[in-house]
């Protein structure tokens, strides 16, 4: 049974890791710098931490994207501000499609010593994974398999590659906090109701 998240938890831009792939050059491609992958799978649970023992996943639905704000997505190196954008939907550099396995997106790297540079690390392989920067619009938290369901994404701010995939810790701090309060205060509940059995039984 899944339990709806707090607000103010669900508006926290969160960021999640895609591997990427180099794309194949064709003879008309043959000057562009292009990149392609995954930027979101669907229903592919990923372990967002572990505690006690526990894995604790998440999983994006298929409808998730289904009215998320894609208008204006720019790609990326490390979601930094501090290093020119390689692409961009604005400027049809930088296409997404939706489709059954999830957001697929390529890019056509600029042509600049950044562009360049990504290029070259991702085609040795130094630079291997993809990552997304989004809010969540909607989800719920299964308390018996300690999984968050993504039902929908409000905005998707970047893509980007990373060569480190590790998540925004932050957000992943506050799912933390929010899942192990979402279990105790279940525990609570269950300790009430067997309180007030038990004494019932004993007043019969």
């Amino acid at each position: 049974m899944g339990t709806k998240r707090k607000e103010i938890i669900k508006r926290e831009k969160q960021i999640r890791s895609m591997p990427v792939s180099i794309s194949k050059r064709n003879e008309d491609e043959k000057e562009k710098m292009v990149v392609e992958g995954y930027a979101v799978r669907f229903n592919e649970p990923t372990v967002l931490f572990k505690f006690d023992g526990l894995e604790y996943k998440e999983i994006i639905k298929p409808e998730a994207l289904n009215h998320a704000d894609l208008s204006d997505v720019p790609f990326k190196y490390n979601h930094s501000d501090n290093v020119m954008i390689m692409a961009r939907t604005r400027s049809k550099t930088l296409t997404l499609n939706i489709d059954s396995e999830g957001l697929f997106i390529r890019a056509e790297l600029a042509n600049t010593t950044a562009g360049r540079d990504l290029y070259e690390l991702i085609k040795r392989g130094d630079v291997d994974r993809m990552s997304f920067a989004f809010t969540i619009e909607d989800e719920d938290y299964d308390i018996e398999t300690h999984t968050y369901t993504i039902r929908s994404i409000d905005k998707l701010f970047d893509v980007a590659a990373v060569d480190f995939p590790a998540y925004d810790n932050t957000s992943i701090s506050a799912r933390k906090s929010s899942a192990l309060e979402l279990e105790r205060s279940r525990e609570i509940d269950l300790e009430k109701s067997a309180d007030e059995k038990r004494k019932k039984e004993l007043l019969l």
